[in-house]
């Protein structure tokens, strides 16, 4: 049967893995030895994915993150307001850090900055530039993932609000279920606080599909550098370039999905384990869900927050929506 094992793994090197490419490898392995074959989108986010990601946010087609900063950037001043005084701000999926700082600059007194993301490097880097660019302001990076049962570092003395930030629509890579379950602990740990989520919407077919088969082909490479990890963690053999870049809208779930198709019959090697994988076998990278404000907000009224304030782009392509935690 095409997917399953065909050989027994290799010997254990002498070096242990990482946690994170232990878990890497895990999640590839079931990928490909179960059907359909499916990983999250999180493995994206290596070094290589990062700078890959960076680039496809200033694409032309790519509105997401020109409509969410713009936003921002309009409305800093009533989100600061919502926040109050010596907030304490952590964010989710933090990236790049520069939508953080459209809120630190409108932010009253900030008391401490906590930017939690899969990879360290990066957090550090980022970290280290805040910290001498906000130098009154605490900024802790946690290495951590946020679909994972959530370990916020406690909140000190002084401090005001607790304010979660999840930008970048993040949110959509999330299926229903994931996306309420991360709401409602997030409800839970911000209690008294809030969460600012950067919501993508519903829209014309044709702009989506843009948005994710760039004319550049940077997303096309960001969707297999994937594969170009698994060789290097997981001393895979995939010929990246064996795998077609293919993004599309599922108007019924409403949402684009991204996967990567073999383009001939192939065998791959995954940690000593060897696939076979038959032309137009396809590998799902991501989900990309797109909400309307009202879905959006019934979802968070159902996680256990009070949707209280949203504001939009001129064109209504994306939400940023204010939701108090009681």
């Amino acid at each position: 049967m095409r997917g399953a094992p065909l050989a027994r793994p290799a010997a254990e090197p002498d070096e242990q893995p990482s946690p994170a490419t232990a878990e890497f490898a895990e999640a590839m392995l079931r990928a490909l030895q179960n059907r359909p074959h499916s990983i999250e989108p999180k493995f994206f986010y290596d070094e290589a994915g990062m700078a890959l990601f960076e680039r496809i946010c200033r694409l032309p087609e790519y509105y997401l993150t020109r409509a969410e900063t713009a936003i921002l950037r309009e409305h800093a001043a009533q989100i600061a307001e919502l926040a109050g005084e010596r907030a304490d701000l952590i964010e989710f999926g933090a990236g790049s850090p520069l939508k953080a700082r459209i809120l630190l600059d409108a932010l009253a007194s900030p008391a401490r900055y906590v930017p939690l993301d899969v990879s360290a490097a990066h957090l550090r880097d980022a970290s280290l530039q805040l910290q001498r660019d906000y130098p009154g302001l605490a900024v802790e990076p946690l290495a951590a993932d946020f679909s994972q049962p959530l370990r916020l570092l406690v909140q000190q003395p002084g401090t005001g609000r607790r304010v979660g930030l999840f930008l970048g629509s993040t949110i959509g890579n999330l299926s229903s279920e994931q996306a309420r379950r991360f709401l409602a602990e997030a409800a839970a740990r911000l209690s008294g606080g809030g969460l600012l989520v950067g919501v993508d919407l519903v829209k014309d077919p044709d702009l989506l599909h843009r948005a994710y088969n760039d004319s550049e082909g940077i997303t096309a490479a960001f969707n297999r550098n994937l594969l170009v990890r698994a060789n290097r963690e997981l001393g895979a053999d995939f010929d990246p370039h064996g795998f077609q870049h293919y993004a599309f809208y599922q108007p019924h779930a409403q949402r684009i999905e991204m996967h990567l198709v073999s383009a001939r019959a192939q065998s791959v090697h995954v940690c000593g384990q060897t696939f076979a994988l038959a032309e137009g076998d396809s590998l799902h990278t991501e989900n990309s869900h797109k909400y309307t404000v009202e879905s959006f907000s019934e979802l968070a009224r159902q996680a256990g927050f009070e949707p209280t304030r949203v504001w939009c782009d001129r064109e209504r392509l994306f939400s940023v929506h204010w939701l108090a935690a009681p």
